[in-house]
């Protein structure tokens, strides 16, 4: 038989259309990510492990996406980078971080360097319930060299304390009437069932679009596998606040893939968002949807550090893929994620416009001040280390975390699918994003569309030869 073409982003151009919309301003970026979580701007930092954790998941939900915590880590690791998201710019914290008088300064200023904190609340247990009996900052430990002190000989004890049901605008006043940085709540009978800091309210201005949760505190999804311990991993990130979880495999049109779906569906039911992938075919839309997906991720062999194409042969250009899963996901009613191939603000509109809904970046976002691990200076020139989660590097990592945690290997050898090297450094993550989101909606004004409807409705594909590319982009200066 004939093959039919495939074609990817580089291949094509948008058409401009008749425009009514006069500022970049006038377009709305909101964004399904499920079928019951939306975003303000359509972009999801990848689960990978030099792309996405703790740090990069809080500069996503900031800006008004998501960034989704890599499954590369032992399960208690992955709790506590979801903890550390859940934690920051929240207004009220629920299970605020405590100590017991009885401890050393040394001890309490450990804990308080590995939370990344600047104080701590006192309390003592009675009765099966915490009585805040103090509070210890920086302050009190200014100048004190003895760290074998007892937190009670510095804890302050003198407390400015409010009740659990305080308004956030009485909460403002309080914090600056008597200059403190942190609040407790404190119920009638003395127990410590809060905290509201100063640096979380400020945060909470400066950042009026982030995407909250309905407690207030920032949005943040986690990866899991298919392998034994999926439930207890999917359950203990639930616990720790997931708001959705993305079934990470390489072919998600695959029978364990689809299994673990249904098993996630039946376990925890409506509570939780699922997102299956990866897919590029509107048959595997289908099955995933059927087994329990709320959201799907397609893309196979687009993404910057991923040879899968090359190894094995398979895979669909990308915007063919988004385009086929497009129709069937209409007709199923369900948002989809553009996972892969994504080089530029440009595009990420030809992802949109195809029908994507939102779109997962990796290497845009591996070399910022916000994805793991330290910059490299190499004779004056910044860079960051970048590899796919399926080369030989990731997957020797993933395979000494499944051994500690007593996890079944595969005993078999398998090639990999991905590479790893090295990207500029990039600076802030909202700077990347701020381009990214720029170029979208300029790309929409283009096409006189102010939100995605009209935008997908608007477009219209024009396919490029190579002196078409080669004129798209700077030519003739030097």
């Amino acid at each position: 038989m004939d093959p039919r073409l495939g074609l990817t982003f580089d291949d094509v151009l948008l058409l401009p259309r008749r425009s009514a919309v006069f500022s970049r301003k006038d377009v709305s970026t909101r964004a399904r990510l499920t079928r019951n979580i939306t975003l303000d701007i359509p972009l999801i930092s990848a689960n990978m492990d030099t792309v996405t954790e703790s740090g990069m998941a809080r500069a996503m939900a900031r800006m008004g996406g998501i960034g989704i915590i890599h499954r590369f880590l032992s399960i208690e690791r992955e709790v506590e980078e979801v903890r550390k998201v859940k934690r920051a710019e929240n207004v009220i914290i629920e299970d605020p971080f405590t100590v017991h008088p009885d401890i050393t300064l040394g001890e309490a200023k450990s804990f308080m360097r590995r939370e990344g904190i600047s104080g701590v609340l006192v309390v003592k247990e009675k009765g099966g319930k915490r009585q805040l009996v103090g509070i210890l900052t920086r302050r009190d430990m200014l100048f004190e060299t003895n760290d074998a002190k007892k937190v009670s000989a510095l804890m302050t004890t003198k407390l400015v304390t409010a009740l659990p049901d305080i308004a956030l605008d009485k909460a403002k006043d309080l914090l600056h009437t008597h200059r403190i940085e942190k609040l407790p709540l404190v119920s009638a009978q003395g127990e410590l069932v809060g905290l509201i800091t100063l640096r979380d309210i400020l945060e909470r201005m400066e950042n009026p679009t982030s995407a909250k949760d309905k407690k207030g505190r920032l949005l943040v999804g986690a990866a899991v596998g298919v392998k034994e311990d999926t439930i207890e991993r999917t359950d203990q990130l639930l616990k720790a606040g997931a708001d959705v979880i993305v079934i990470d495999v390489a072919h998600g049109h695959n029978l364990r893939a689809i299994e673990t779906t249904k098993l996630l569906r039946k376990t925890f039911g409506p509570k939780i968002e699922i997102i299956a992938g990866n897919i590029a075919t509107p048959e595997a839309a289908r099955d995933l949807v059927k087994a329990g997906a709320d959201g799907l991720k397609v893309g196979i062999g687009p993404g910057a550090a991923c040879t899968t194409r090359i190894v094995t042969g398979v895979g669909v250009p990308q915007l063919t893929a988004i385009m086929d899963v497009a129709k069937e996901a209409k007709k199923l009613d369900v948002p989809f994620i553009a996972d892969g191939g994504i080089k530029n603000s440009g595009d990420l509109a030809k992802a949109i416009a195809a029908g994507a809904d939102t779109a997962m970046i990796g290497n845009l976002l591996a070399g910022t001040k916000e994805s793991p691990g330290e910059y490299i200076l190499d004779r004056g020139v910044a860079y960051k280390y970048y590899r796919g989660m399926a080369s030989y590097d990731a997957t020797s990592e993933k395979v000494r975390v499944d051994k500690e945690a007593g996890t079944r290997q595969d005993e078999f050898f398998r090639s990999p699918e991905g590479a790893s090297g090295r990207v500029s450094y990039r600076g802030e993550a909202a700077m990347v994003i701020t381009d990214l989101v720029g170029g979208l909606r300029s790309s929409m004004s283009y096409l006189g569309a102010r939100n995605f409807k009209e935008f997908q409705k608007n477009a219209e594909f024009i396919r490029m030869t190579d002196a078409g590319k080669v004129e798209s982009g700077p030519h003739g200066v030097k």
